[in-house]
């Protein structure tokens, strides 16, 4: 399959994949992973082994469409909630379960 990824494109396949992931001990995950065979895997660290370049090159998006794509499971992990509670009456009161005031 031919994807695109930090502006350059790549012929990828499920095999090639899993052969360039075998023997490389998955990173702890803390946001979107990536599993490959038996193990899970964080994006940033398939991407960097599939593709040779830095982390900072791609975006964690377009390696989880290349291996979406190719048939692997993807996670994504939930973004946090962004608070907007700021007075402490609020925040006392949606403690004890009242609605938030928009």
């Amino acid at each position: 399959m031919r994807c695109v990824i930090a502006r350059f494109p790549f012929d990828l396949t499920k095999s090639g994949v899993l052969k360039s992931m075998t023997g490389v001990k998955p990173e702890p995950v803390t946001g979107d992973s990536v599993t490959i065979g038996r193990r899970t895997y964080p994006v940033k660290q398939v991407g960097q082994v599939i593709t040779r370049q830095d982390r900072r090159d791609f975006s964690a998006g377009e390696v989880l469409r290349a291996m979406t794509q190719l048939g692997f499971t993807c996670r994504t992990h939930p973004k946090a909630a962004t608070a907007r509670i700021v007075d402490p009456l609020q925040r006392a009161s949606a403690m004890l379960g009242a609605p938030v005031p928009a």
